[in-house]
């Protein structure tokens, strides 16, 4: 299963994020040196990995984490730092797993939206996790058309029991929690969450080693070689394991037999403004995570230094942007009025993994070398999620993965090449619909 990680990319150091330059943790960890050996290795320190290294760990397994760059390198460390109850491709599951788990599909959809949630808070206080963790979220309306959207939404809300956890907003309800004329409603859900999710994947990474795992940060993987007992081939030495789990997402290359052609890179990117003080709490005054209803949607918060924190728009090119605050900033000024002109002083890009069902891919590559990829722009609890059902999975408890397994996922010819333009074309239609509507 040859393919080089991350393309053959010289390594790197965390690039220059709001989160990377306010870690709490400055702590590194060693390139592996010469041969080991383990029970599982992970490639991929991001939250897959990390989750996933926890989960096993605490099983007593032995667990090898082996890293090109840094710990939350990639997208799990410059993400929006949103974990919402929204799952990308919930439709295509229900169709898909109902063959799987007929009449409970829903009850099974429902329960992944919050599994997430109740993972991480438990692993915050579990751990002692510092990751400015706040409950609150509004789900808001662009126009008057997303409310029958979000209608539906509150009534499944009411029919699961969520009641004290919700409540669907008029224009005037959510002016009077956000500082902006510009939405017709919203759902405000107190159970959704925001963090600062380099910290959380950072207080992960130091809970697992606490537990006695390994992570070799700054080693480039080379190859995956199976069999009986499969072995990752680094440029710094080998790792010999009963089980591999490749969890690099869309940013390795591993592996391109199998796996080119099922996910594609799209470009997000985020800004935050100077600290804003007083006006903070005026925008804002409950300190809410915000995201709207349209397909291609914008969404922000505030950071514990009291910034506003702003992402939105995405480029399906696979190629980052020249100037994201510029391109940023009219949305910004558009929600804000008040901040026209605001000096910016962060901003950067992540690469999401973008699966054309949006249906997270599970599967293995061989009998002992397991593989889990593509949120579609969930993936802070997503991640968390699969990091629970892939450490069952490698335990030998293969229900919940095998009904992931079993869907169908598209692959597209000449990887891509082909696939970043079909996105983009999808966007456009979406964005045309959305136009429409």
């Amino acid at each position: 299963m040859n393919g080089n990680n991350l393309a053959g990319a010289p390594r790197q150091e965390r690039l220059p994020s709001y989160y990377s330059a306010t870690v709490n943790d400055q702590s590194v960890y060693p390139p592996l040196q010469g041969d080991v050996d383990t029970d599982v290795v992970i490639i991929g320190a991001g939250f897959t990995g990390i989750a996933s290294a926890v989960e096993l760990a605490e099983r007593g397994y032995r667990v090898a984490v082996v890293e090109s760059n840094r710990v939350g390198w990639g997208a799990s460390g410059r993400n929006g730092g949103q974990v919402t109850g929204s799952l990308s491709g919930d439709t295509a599951m229900r169709k898909q797993m109902r063959n799987s788990l007929g009449d409970e599909v829903d009850d099974f959809i429902w329960q992944l939206r919050w599994r997430g949630h109740e993972i991480i808070k438990a692993r915050v206080e579990k751990y002692g996790i510092d990751c400015d963790l706040r409950l609150g979220h509004l789900h808001t309306a662009f126009k008057p058309a997303h409310m029958q959207e979000l209608e539906a939404s509150y009534a499944e809300a009411l029919q699961r029991g969520l009641g004290d956890d919700v409540s669907l907003l008029d224009r005037e309800g959510v002016r009077q929690l956000l500082a902006t004329d510009l939405y017709s409603g919203a759902i405000r859900n107190n159970r959704n969450m925001h963090l600062h999710p380099l910290n959380l994947c950072l207080g992960e990474a130091r809970a697992a080693v606490s537990l006695g795992a390994q992570i070799y940060e700054q080693t480039q993987v080379l190859d995956i070689v199976s069999g009986d007992t499969p072995c990752v081939i680094t440029d710094r030495g080998k790792i010999r394991a009963k089980q591999v789990l490749l969890a690099g997402d869309v940013y390795h290359k591993l592996a391109p037999e199998k796996l080119k052609g099922m996910i594609f890179p799209a470009m997000g990117g985020i800004v935050t403004t100077r600290p804003l003080g007083d006006l903070a709490a005026e925008l804002n005054p409950q300190n809410l995570a915000v995201y709207d209803c349209r397909f291609v949607l914008d969404y922000y918060r505030m950071t514990a230094d009291q910034r506003l924190l702003f992402g939105g728009g995405c480029n399906y090119s696979g190629r980052d942007s020249r100037d994201i605050a510029a391109e940023l900033r009219p949305a910004i000024e558009k929600t804000f009025p008040q901040l026209k002109g605001v000096e910016i002083e962060h901003q950067w890009s992540c690469a999401m993994g973008i699966v054309i069902n949006r249906i997270p891919q599970l599967g293995q590559l061989s009998p002992n070398v397991w593989y889990c990829q593509g949120y579609s722009g969930h993936g802070v609890a997503s991640s968390h999620i699969m990091g629970e059902i892939m450490a069952e999975a490698v335990s030998g408890q293969l229900g919940e993965f095998d009904v992931f397994a079993r869907c169908s996922q598209i692959r597209v010819p000449m990887g891509d090449w082909l696939g970043n333009p079909m996105l983009a074309a999808g966007m456009w239609y979406y964005r045309l619909r959305e136009a429409l509507r």
